[in-house]
């Protein structure tokens, strides 16, 4: 019996010997077909390329300093130099950029200026960075440079940093070469001593010459799932040249480094410098101070803005907790009022929870801790009936009795 004759689905052309059928659960499709289908879809993906490209060349920078400075406001109490220096340094970033896409051959070429935010846990390093790339709209990631080492070792490459701002871009490779990147922890990958290791340091030293490429601007193949490279695996390539950097770290000590440069203790016939308030040494900080604390000179280069972050205050601590747009006693605020009550702290309580946040020193994320062990208890045994909720000093207290700091 001859068998039957088989024809594709999409084109009708019967089966031979030179154009064979790939079977689906109630079609059929051929070789010619496929091919004709791949072509397409590559035509597709070039189109959509080319408009991410122009989309990504027509990005223009519309806020001034001052702009970006009043945003900033709204969501960062205090640190009012740091704001000031951000704002200027991401505004001529992405202006730099708009000037990169237009120029001619003969015009200057201007480099970019990675940001090194230097201060103590919880004075708003993050969310700096955070607020200014949701203002400008661009994608934004985190990365915590205590994971990264060498490459050859077990841990995450320096590579993996543009990984996730690929998928923070919804993989738009455009769009994700003019984002934002902020660098966790900078000052836990410093080398122990100002001097060259003569041994394998897999998660200091190598790791800050790994950053460097990422940092000045290069070409990286990056793997699309993330993870560790293999040789089979596909790569997409991203310029980092318009990427933004910004680092931050504690750099727990770095005083002693600033002091020594300063010379503010007297060492035999030197003379203390009473002009410089010990309080305040971070306002002094410099490239040099960041080399003495264990950065490599290449690295501490590619960071030409550096500025700090001050202590919080208690006053700095109760207008984060009442002022900006996402203050804690708003959030809480709105919660309850989706259930209809009205959320009341009185002055005394509040005045209670910046005090047992500061004994923390944990910054505005020891406000969150305190607030937590207030709001829960109340939050649970919520009477949905009645229309406000007022919080004494009294019952805080009570909450807060058992840390002793």
């Amino acid at each position: 019996m001859a068998k039957k004759p088989r024809y594709c689905s999409f084109c009708g052309n019967k089966e031979t010997p030179s154009n064979l059928l790939i079977d689906g659960i109630d079609a059929s499709i051929c070789e010619q077909c496929i091919s004709r289908a791949n072509d397409i879809l590559q035509q597709i993906r070039g189109e959509i390329r080319q408009k991410e490209n122009k989309e990504a060349s027509s990005f223009h920078m519309d806020k001034k300093p001052k702009e970006i400075k009043a945003y900033l406001d709204q969501y960062v109490i205090g640190q009012e130099e740091a704001k000031k220096i951000m704002s200027v340094a991401v505004y001529n970033h992405y202006k730099r950029i708009d000037y990169c896409n237009k120029r001619s051959d003969d015009d200057v070429e201007i480099e970019k200026s990675n940001i090194l935010l230097i201060g103590e846990t919880g004075t708003g390093k993050t969310l700096l960075a955070r607020t200014i790339a949701n203002m400008i709209d661009v994608p934004f990631c985190i990365a915590d440079a205590t994971v990264f080492t060498q490459a050859g070792y077990v841990g995450e490459d320096v590579e993996s940093i543009l990984s996730r701002l690929l998928q923070a871009a919804d993989y738009n490779v455009a769009k994700a070469e003019r984002g934002i990147v902020f660098i966790d922890e900078i000052d836990k990958i410093a080398r122990a001593a100002d001097n060259p290791s003569i041994t394998r340091d897999v998660s200091g030293e190598g790791v800050q010459q790994a950053l460097l490429k990422l940092l000045e601007g290069s070409i990286v193949n990056v793997p699309p799932e993330g993870g560790r490279k293999h040789p089979e695996q596909k790569f997409i390539q991203i310029n980092t040249q318009n990427i933004l950097f910004i680092a931050g770290g504690a750099f727990d000590g770095i005083e002693r480094k600033i002091a020594n440069r300063l010379n503010t203790n007297v060492i035999g016939y030197k003379k203390k410098d009473n002009s410089i308030h010990l309080d305040h040494l971070l306002d002094h900080v410099i490239a040099q101070d960041i080399k003495a604390y264990g950065l490599i000179p290449e690295l501490c280069g590619r960071f030409p803005v550096i500025t700090h972050l001050n202590p919080l205050d208690q006053d700095n601590m109760k207008s984060i907790l009442i002022q900006p747009k996402n203050a804690l006693i708003k959030q809480y605020t709105k919660l309850l009022a989706m259930d209809n009550i009205t959320l009341h702290f009185e002055e005394n309580a509040l005045d209670f929870i910046v005090q047992k946040a500061m004994s923390l020193k944990l910054g505005a994320r020891g406000l969150r801790s305190i607030m937590e062990q207030v709001m829960t208890d109340a939050m649970y045994n919520l009477d949905l009936t009645r229309q406000q909720l007022n919080i004494t000093a009294e019952y805080v207290q009570e909450k807060c009795k058992h840390i002793f700091v």
